[in-house]
């Protein structure tokens, strides 16, 4: 399985929903927190381009808000 980054922030519901639902599914994952990580920050906008939370980034995927189809989708969930 390829690493799971998620881009986070404090007081975000969608992150909160977004840690449960790869912590159901049995997914390691990485957390970087937007607010107290400058460098993640850069990253997210930067190489990422993207401006909100959650994203998850899976291998070359970017999920940008809790997109339950295209994060089923890219974790190759079937239900």
């Amino acid at each position: 399985m390829e690493e799971i980054i998620l881009y986070t922030q404090p007081e975000c519901p969608p992150c909160e929903i977004t840690k449960m639902f790869l912590k159901e599914y049995g997914f390691s994952f990485t957390i970087k927190d937007i607010k107290k990580d400058a460098a993640a920050h850069k990253e997210l906008t930067q190489k990422y381009n993207s401006f909100s939370t959650p994203t998850v980034v899976i291998g070359d995927m970017v999920v940008t808000g809790f997109d339950l189809e295209k994060l089923k989708t890219a974790l190759q969930i079937k239900e």
